[in-house]
Formats: C-alpha cells, structure tokens, sequence
C-alpha cells in the first residue's frame, strides 16, 4: 500500500512539472520573450547569437476569401513594412473553388500577386498582374523595395526575360529586358528569368542575379535601365554551356544565381544555389572569397537567399536553404556557421522549400515558401 502511494505522489509530481512547463522540451521560454511562454525557440548556439521565436500570428487571415500561391518573394522596406510577391496561377481547383463554374467550394480566390503587411500582420495594399505598358511576368519571382519605395519585381519563366519597376501604389515606372528567350550570359541588353534584384543607392545602381537562364550578376542604371557591367563566378566572363551542378569549386555559376545582397562595407554577396555556395565580391566584380554550405546536398542546393543582421556591424548572415529547409546563421567574417533555425515539416517554425528571406530594423525575420509550402512566416528576435 505505501509503495503505491509512493508512486501515485511522483506520478502526480511529474504531471504537474510538465503542465507548468518545467519539463524538458524543445519549445521554452526565453528571458527576452516579454513574458510569452512555451514558445518555439531557435538559432545560435554559441553565447550573443541571436535566436529566434516563430509568430503564428502572422500575418493576419487575408480579406475577400483571398489565399496565396507559392510565395515567390518577400522584402522589407524601409518603414519597416513588409512585402511579399507571390504565385496567382500556381492554386490548385481545390484551393480556388469559389472560382471555378460551378462553384466546388465557398473559399477561396486568388490574391493580388503584390501584397504589403505591416509588422502586425495586417493587410496595407495590394495589386499587381497584366497591365497596359509593361509585360507581367508569367511566374513571379523576387520582389525588392529600392530606398525611395519603388518597387521591383521580376519573373522566372521560360519567357521571363524581364524586370519591372512600379511605385507603392502600383504605377508603372520601368521596365528593362523583354520577354524572350536568353540572348546569353553576355547580353547587355536581354535578362533570362532574372531571380532577385537590390539597388546600390549611392552610385543608384541596381544589381540583379541573372538568374535561371543566364549564370552571371548584372548591373544597371536604376533610373535610366542602361547597361553598366557583369561578371560570373570568380569574377570572371561567365560562359554558357552545360556544367555538373553541386560543386563548390565550379568555374561557371549554377543555375539559378538565386540571390544578390549588399553590404553596408560595399560587398556584394550572391547565391549560387546549385554550387552550394556563397561568393563574395565587391561592387567591382572582384572576387573577395567564398563559403560553401552543406557541399553534400543535392535537389535544388543549399543557398538560396540571404540577408545581413539588422546590427550596425551586420556581425551574421542569414541564409535561407529550402533543400534542407532551415535558416542558417553564419558568421559574416568567417562564414562560420553558428546555428540555425527551422526544419522540414508543416507546423509553425518549419519550412518546405523556404525560397526567400528578409528582415527588420528590429530583428524579425520574415520568410517565403513556395511549391506546396506557400506561405509566409515571421520569426522574432528574441535575443
């Protein structure tokens, strides 16, 4: 009988540790999580890295029975709102049943391809798709808000060959290339399915990772759309052809050259997805170095986009991998990887084929999934 008792008051002394959270568990509180509990907490490893709690919150549910397609791009601009460009026609008859004659369903229709939330999650503006004057590209992909608010978008299919320039509200502004096939990793005219853009304000010169038809970073003048200079990997002239993928020391970039960024010490940082690889060069086109994440990994590579820390010194790089689905967290300087956040999976935190990533004055991290995952999540910064 007292043995049994005995059990019973540590069975109960057990229950009760796990309803207060006192347990172990892989989601906890954390001392800067301004009083949130059981929270989802992840990222650096090592002591001062920054890490990360998921927001379910956000964004908030869409008006007008709106849902998205693949979220082919996000960006944050600087009043701190957050943009997203993403996939009308990828919906399945499932997801777009109030659409279809007759009806299969009450919900749901299309959104606007370009949406723009604030920090809450709530909805600001949106729009997009054909107009008069401009080619809208016929699969969206990348988005970027330039310093003066002017929005940029582009499109990676076969036909893509093309970026446009719009203003907040939508007006078109500018469009370079065309639609068409790839004219080669040379043209200084022609675009072939460009992948992400971002604008050097200073010299206002807007940098564009050309991208899946073409294997090479291009220049141009942001106000006029004149041709300024390009490169390929190592800075070199890049050539055309057919190159194995998933090699770190490859001559040629892979295909896409999914992602250019830049830094506030004037370095340009470009994805290499296929490579598994990140060079680095200045604005230039000089080649600096380069890190090689995951060389291992196969499928669709393990860089696909990347952002600089909100910090003044920009210390980390966080890089987005929608092969291994995790955001890793690198040491600029070094490169060394530090921790990550994120895994494979459905739930709130984890990813399937994170595409794009971008981040606040604060610290939030907001990322976009496409194939089936399409959505987008933020992250807080919570140390």
């Amino acid at each position: 009988m007292f043995s049994i008792q005995r059990i019973l008051i540590v069975a109960g002394a057990i229950s009760a540790l796990w309803l207060t959270g006192c347990a172990q568990s892989p989601v906890h509180a954390d001392s800067h999580d301004h009083g949130r509990v059981n929270e989802r907490i992840e990222g650096a490893t090592v002591a001062g890295g920054p890490r990360y709690a998921v927001d379910a919150t956000w964004p908030k549910p869409l008006p007008n029975n709106w849902i998205l397609g693949q979220v082919a791009g996000i960006a944050v601009d600087k009043n701190d709102t957050i943009w997203m460009i993403h996939r009308p026609l990828t919906l399945t008859d499932d997801e777009k049943g109030s659409t279809l004659t007759p009806k299969r369903s009450k919900c749901c229709s299309a959104a606007p391809p370009v949406l723009q939330f604030d920090r809450a999650g709530n909805l600001l503006r949106s729009w997009g798709g054909k107009g008069a004057g401009f080619d809208w590209p016929a699969n969206e992909h990348g988005i970027y808000v330039d310093p003066k608010g002017d929005v940029w978008v582009g499109g990676n299919a076969a036909e893509d060959g093309m970026l446009l320039k719009f203003t907040a509200d939508g007006k078109f502004l500018m469009q370079i290339g065309k639609p068409g096939k790839s004219q080669g990793s040379n043209s200084t005219t022609q675009l072939s399915r460009p992948a992400h853009m971002e604008l050097d304000a200073a010299a206002n010169e807007l940098y564009v990772a050309d991208g899946y038809g073409n294997r090479r970073v291009i220049v141009f003048d942001a106000a006029t759309g004149a041709y300024k200079r390009h490169w390929g990997a190592y800075g070199k002239k890049p050539e055309d052809g057919k190159f194995p993928d998933y090699n770190p020391e490859s001559q040629h970039f892979g295909m896409p050259v999914h992602c250019v960024r830049m830094t506030k010490d004037n370095l340009v940082y470009v994805c290499d997805r296929m490579n598994n690889r990140v060079q680095v060069f200045n604005k230039k086109g000089e080649f600096i170095k380069q890190f090689v994440y995951d060389a291992a990994t196969q499928g669709s590579g393990s860089t696909w986009d990347l952002v600089p820390s909100e910090d003044a010194a920009q210390r980390y790089l966080l890089i987005a991998d929608g092969t291994n689905n995790e955001v890793r967290i690198v040491e600029r300087a070094t490169g060394e990887k530090i921790g990550s956040f994120g895994r494979p999976g459905r739930q709130a935190g984890d990813f399937h084929w994170v595409h794009n990533i971008a981040i606040d004055s604060e610290g939030s991290v907001y990322t976009s999934e496409v194939d089936t995952g399409k959505r987008a999540q933020r992250f807080r910064r919570v140390r």
